[in-house]
Formats: C-alpha cells, structure tokens, sequence
C-alpha cells in the first residue's frame, strides 16, 4: 500500500469512527481524545488530518449531502418504480454498508437547533423532498399516486424512510422492509 493510500484509509476511519460516536454519544458528548482512541491514533495525528471536531462533522455533513442527489427520477420510468428501485439500492447499500445507516441519523441530528451552523445550513440545504415532490405530482397526473398535497406526501414518504434507517442503525438485526411497502404510502 502507497504512503497515500494509508493516508486516504486513515482518513476514512477517522470519518468512520466519528460517525458512529456522532449517532451514538452526541455530537456534543464526544470529545476529539473519544475519536482518537476509538481509531487508535494520537490526537496530535488526528488534528494532521482535521483541524477541529466540527471540520470533521462538516466533511461527514458533505458525504452525507451528497447521497439524497441521487433523488432525481427519470422521466421514462414511472416514479412508483423509480422510487421503489431507489430504495431497494439505498437498502441493499445500506446493508453491505452498515455506516449508511449511521448517516440518515446523523443527518437528521444536524438539522437541528444547537448544532455548529455550517454544518446545520448545509444538512438543511440537501433537498431530497423537492425532488419527490416533482415525482409526487407527475404520479398524481397519471393516477399512479393518490390525491393530496405532494409536499406532505413527498415529506411523510422521507420520514418513513428516516425512521426505518434510524432503526436499522440500532438495531443491526433488524431486516429491510420491501420499498413497495414504502412507496404505497403514497398509493
């Protein structure tokens, strides 16, 4: 293994670490010395690789800013089975995964009131609703989807999945729901 490789898989089990000590103790009940320990390394390593606790949330916040992206549709395919295929791989990925699980928590934690500003700006600018929405109304003009107001639709589809993620990260057991079951929420 090259000198950068080593860099680039100590960096990611910083990122891994600090993850799960986020989503378990809190972002404010653990310490940077918690990170360190926990990957093991020195806390004078760590700070080479990320200059403060809160840098190191807002490159977690970025990776996990990046998987709602995903959330666009594909005007050939019918949103149901858009969706439906969507979460079968955030699923499937989830499991083969395990820190995905850790990321739908900790992105939902950042959103809220107390947590470092940046870090809660750039978790509420990640907007996998909006895109629902759009997918919400084109099922609506074509029957697919029930009547009603897309933007709670779209928002209760998205908590759905929050919880399911949430509980699959404390519960590593548990077993992934079939997305249909998802998705017909909005049947």
């Amino acid at each position: 293994m090259t000198r950068k490789e080593q860099k680039e898989e100590r960096r990611k089990a910083i990122l891994m670490t600090a993850l799960k000590l986020f989503v378990e103790r809190g972002y404010h009940d653990t310490k940077i010395t918690d990170i360190a320990e926990a990957v093991p390394m020195s806390t004078g390593l760590l700070f080479h690789y990320f200059g403060s606790k809160e840098e190191l949330l807002l490159e977690l916040v970025r990776m996990g800013s990046e998987g709602p992206a995903a959330v666009t549709g594909n005007a050939d395919v019918p949103p149901d089975v858009y969706l439906t295929s969507f979460l079968s791989q955030v699923f499937a990925f989830a499991k083969e995964q395990p820190w995905v699980f850790y990321m739908f928590v900790l992105m939902g934690q950042v959103r809220r009131v107390g947590m470092p500003e940046e870090a809660r700006k750039l978790a509420e600018s990640v907007d996998a609703i909006g895109q629902t929405v759009k997918m919400i109304k084109k099922g609506q003009k074509t029957g697919i989807f029930h009547k009603g107001d897309p933007d709670t639709m779209a928002r209760c589809f998205w908590y759905a999945v929050q919880g399911i993620m949430e509980q699959m990260a404390a519960d590593t057991g548990m077993k992934t729901p079939d997305p249909a079951w998802i998705v017909a929420i909005l049947k």
